[in-house]
C-alpha cells in the first residue's frame, strides 16, 4: 500500500527515511487554526486528521499520513511564532520550566475514508534558565520560525534543553513508535515495509 506523507516537515520526512519507509509527499493546504475550545489533546489531532483526510480525497488508494505538533506552556498552546518578537516571548516563557509537546498522528485510508486512526503522544521537555543573550543569539539561528513553541530540539535548540522525559523523536516531530502501531492497523510492519512506493 503507497503511503502518503501529507506534509512538508523535512523533520518528518528525515523521520521517515531514517527508518527506511518509502513515502510519498502530498502537502496539505488545511489552515492551521488552533480552536481554544478544545483540550490540547484534542487540538492537535484534530488538525492532524484534517490534513489526512484532506489528502485522502484526493486519491483513490493510499494510506495518508498526517501529523501535528504543539508545544504546550501551563495550559497555553505555542504552535509557530509570527515573527522573531514571538519567537523571543515563547522563550522567555518556557525558560527555566518544564512544557509539553504533543504530537498527534492521523492515518486515513484514501480507499476508505471512514476507516482511520488517531493518536497523541507527549513529551515532557524542561529548558534550562536562559538568558536574554540566549535568547536573541537562538532566534537569530533562524530555526524558530516554523516551529511550535519556537525551538527544535535536534538543531541549535538542543542547547535549550536541560532534561526530557519520554519520546525524543515526538519532539523533533513526528513519535516514530506511534506511527508504527498506527499502521499495523493496516497490516503494515515498518521493518519489512521497504518496496518503492510510486504515485
Amino acid at each position: 500500500m503507497k503511503l502518503i506523507l501529507a506534509s512538508a516537515s523535512p523533520r518528518r520526512r528525515e523521520l521517515l527515511t531514517q527508518v527506511g519507509v518509502s513515502f510519498v509527499i502530498e502537502v496539505s493546504d488545511v489552515e492551521e487554526v488552533l480552536d481554544d475550545t478544545l483540550s490540547p489533546e484534542l487540538q492537535v489531532q484534530s488538525l492532524a486528521l484534517q490534513k489526512a483526510q484532506a489528502v485522502a480525497a484526493q486519491h483513490k488508494d493510499g494510506l495518508v499520513l498526517g501529523a501535528d505538533t504543539v508545544v504546550v506552556d501551563a495550559g497555553s498552546l505555542l504552535g509557530k511564532p509570527q515573527n522573531t518578537e514571538e519567537a523571543a516571548e515563547m522563550l522567555r516563557s518556557l525558560s527555566g520550566k518544564w512544557h509539553q509537546v504533543m504530537t498527534a498522528v492521523a492515518l486515513v485510508d484514501a480507499n476508505d475514508t471512514k476507516h482511520e486512526w488517531t493518536s497523541v503522544e507527549i513529551t515532557n521537555v524542561k529548558f534550562r534558565d536562559l538568558t536574554e543573550d540566549d535568547i536573541a543569539a537562538y532566534v537569530a539561528t533562524g530555526e524558530s520560525m516554523d516551529k511550535a513553541g519556537a525551538y527544535g530540539i535536534q538543531g541549535y535548540g538542543a542547547l535549550l534543553v536541560e532534561r526530557i522525559e519520554g519520546c525524543y523523536n515526538n519532539v523533533v516531530g513526528l513519535p516514530l513508535q506511534l506511527v508504527a502501531k498506527g499502521l499495523r492497523n493496516w497490516g503494515i510492519n515498518l521493518y519489512e515495509y521497504k518496496e518503492v512506493q510510486t504515485q
